[in-house]
Parts: C-alpha cells; structure tokens; sequence
C-alpha cells in the first residue's frame, strides 16, 4: 500500500474528492429538478373559449340547473349589479331561475378577449352581453347591455368552472342621469 506522507499531496487529494462530490452533487440535484412545465396558456384560452360558447348556447334553453353547472361548486361568486355577491352554485342557480322565469327573459354574451395565467389553472375572459327582461312596472320587455369578466379555474379533472362571473350594466344607475 502506498502512503502518501506530504501534507501538500493530502490536501490536493481531499480538495479534488470536495470537488468530485460537489459535482455529483449538483448534477443529482439537477437530475432530480423538474423541468419547466410547458406553457399551456393558448390551449386552455382555447378550451375556455369553447366552454363559453356553449354556456352561452345554453343561455337560450333557459335551464337554471344547466346554466348554473358551469359554475364552480362551492367557490363561485356572482358579482351583479345592484345586488350583494350571490356565493356557490346553489344560490346562483336560484338567482338565474328567478330571471329565467321571465317570459321575457334572453341572454346572449360573447368573449372579446381571453387570457390565462402561467400556472395552468386561471383564465380570464372579457365581453359584452345583452340581457332582456321585463320592466317589473309595465311587464314590458327592457333590454339591458354591458359588459361582463368571468374568471375560470381549472377543476381536477379538467374541466373548467367559472368562480367569478361579474356584470357591468351600461345603463345608469337609477336616480343618477348621463
């Protein structure tokens, strides 16, 4: 066995095994590093795109259940005006069936812009919508445009539900004049 008696030779021999673990140290880390998630932002603004044009096809059947399933269970907010926020998907339904029990009642909406988050699980879409109910003094049908923002969240199994659905009416504001 050869035995290396210079202090110089030990600690060049200590210092490259410091180095050698260091690099293997770093390369395992490296290993064991996930990579960049890839970007999915345009294929989940496409897919919310889709789930919009469908929410607002179901609009015309004027199903409250329906039309409530594309909220989010028990995290959804309604946000409209002249009214405190409407929370979960069991309120908001019984919100939607009183205006849909109108004889009058239509709504259409159609995004304008779209954009999602980097992490995966937001996206935020932006539009105009009409909405026509009856006038509650002479039971004559009132159109009402503006504009809305829904925020969406990606759900575990992938689908996407809405969790804040806010509208912005063009009209003024009762007592108020332009």
């Amino acid at each position: 066995m050869i035995r290396y008696t210079t202090g110089r030779c030990d600690r060049t021999m200590r210092l490259y095994g410091r180095s050698i673990g260091c690099a293997c140290l770093a390369g395992v880390t490296a290993a064991c590093t996930p990579g960049a998630a890839p970007d999915t932002r345009q294929a989940d603004i496409q897919a919310v795109k889709d789930v919009e044009i469908a929410w607002a096809k179901d609009a015309a059947l004027k199903d409250p259940s329906r039309f409530a399933s594309y909220y989010s269970a028990a995290d959804a907010v309604g946000l409209f005006p002249n009214s405190s926020p409407v929370t979960g998907r069991d309120d908001l339904q019984s919100a939607w069936a009183t205006m849909m029990a109108d004889p009058n009642f239509t709504l259409s909406f159609q995004g304008t812009r779209a954009d999602a988050a980097k992490g995966g699980d937001l996206v935020y879409t932006v539009g105009t919508y009409s909405l026509t109910m009856s006038d509650p003094k002479n039971r004559k049908p009132v159109t009402n445009n503006g504009k809305y923002m829904t925020v969406y969240k990606k759900q575990a199994d992938g689908t996407w539900k809405a969790v804040v659905d806010s509208i912005n009416s063009d009209m003024p504001a009762q007592g108020t004049s332009h």
